[in-house]
């Protein structure tokens, strides 16, 4: 029978080729927890315990999937953000970190000369709708709504708000040509994480998210990187209500450049910030000053 120790030691040789040593204890403690319900805590103390067989079985198939470069909230189903369970699948980007300073700015922000007590906010390029719902489920009296592209993205994101419950109004929309018979509605917010990763970009990230995180979602034409940016700043002076804030998570790249065009697209009180990892990884910017 093997212990939960057999199982660290069978991951950390065979993941090695893959990830650091660290990553490595995390992945295997979040994997063990998950699949034996035990805490981690139980799990560290406790490395000598017996496993069953069906686990034992489950734990093998899932390091064989981790072996490809195959991301482990997509093997699992889920992930966390902001506090909150999200179902994620390859239709789906997995939610990132950064994307949760990003939400906590919205939070911590306030728009000045509101006209109504109810908060409008839209997220463009919802995907698994991580943004949409975890604001909505800080701000419950908001008005929320997202749109998307991709009808599978979507359907992910519509679970996700029934998972949350929370109600979120959900459009079908290419944000780089707009129906213009589809009614979207003006917000007081614009929040977007939208597909700013270039091909040289590529190069330097991992195979668990170029070969697996769907590449719509992430990649943009080499010559025109800000593609989207400039799509959504012009949506945004048009459908953004008087003093309406605009927040992006940028290429961390390509910050001096995502603000030269809200710039020259007439936004005021324009602020890069930089994450935790003090990487230039986003932009507020206000329709006509805050």
């Amino acid at each position: 029978m093997k212990t939960i120790k057999d199982v660290f030691n069978a991951f950390k040789q065979s993941l090695a080729p893959l990830y650091d040593a660290s990553e490595i204890e995390a992945l295997t403690l979040m994997i063990i927890s998950e699949i034996t319900g035990s805490s981690k805590a139980m799990i560290k103390a406790f490395p000598e315990q017996e496993i069953t067989l069906p686990q034992s079985e489950e734990l093998n198939n899932i390091l064989i999937r981790l072996q490809t470069g195959e991301p482990i909230q997509y093997i699992l189903g889920h992930t966390e953000f902001y506090g909150l369970t999200f179902k994620v699948n390859p239709s789906v980007l997995i939610p990132r970190p950064e994307t949760e300073e990003l939400v906590a700015w919205v939070l911590n922000s306030k728009v000045k000369n509101q006209k109504s007590k109810v908060a409008t906010i839209l997220d463009i390029g919802t995907g698994s709708g991580c943004i949409a719902i975890s604001l909505k489920k800080n701000l419950p009296e908001a008005k929320v709504s997202a749109i998307d592209i991709s009808t599978d993205a979507l359907q992910t994101a519509k679970q996700n708000s029934e998972l949350n419950e929370v109600n979120i109004n959900f459009i079908q929309v290419d944000i780089l040509n707009i129906n213009p018979e589809i009614e979207i509605p003006k917000s007081e917010i614009i929040i977007s994480n939208p597909p700013y990763v270039t091909l040289h970009d590529k190069t330097q990230m991992h195979t668990n998210v170029t070969d697996f995180e769907p590449h719509t979602a992430l990649f943009v034409p080499e010559k025109d990187p800000l593609i989207f940016y400039k799509a959504i700043a012009n949506f945004a002076m048009e459908n953004l209500i008087p003093n309406g804030l605009l927040f992006f998570e940028i290429n961390e790249n390509l910050g001096k450049e995502t603000v030269e065009i809200l710039e020259s697209k007439g936004f005021k009180n324009i602020e890069l910030r930089k994450d935790m990892s003090g990487r230039d990884r986003m932009v507020r910017a206000s329709r006509t000053g805050i």
